[in-house]
């Protein structure tokens, strides 16, 4: 998921349920702070938090392919 769609879903989902951030934080166990940068759309952020948010609402992160616009990083490239 990008950035901005992943902050999306989080937050529609949650209003969807009528929780405030708070509420979302406490129900998955993360901080308040990490909630409200995962749904600002933070390009950094740690995969096993936003995962616990997301399985509250039965999702996780999973690969995928990119966007066809994005080429795929080859080999050779620098990491």
């Amino acid at each position: 998921m990008e950035h901005q769609e992943l902050a999306q879903f989080v937050a529609s989902r949650r209003k969807a349920l009528k929780l405030t951030q708070p509420e979302l934080a406490k129900k998955t166990g993360v901080g308040l702070r990490f909630l409200r940068e995962l749904e600002a759309g933070k390009p950094t952020l740690r995969m096993d938090k936003v995962n616990e948010v997301l399985f509250f609402f039965g999702h996780q992160l999973v690969p995928g392919p990119l966007p066809a616009s994005e080429p795929a990083p080859t080999q050779d490239a620098p990491r």
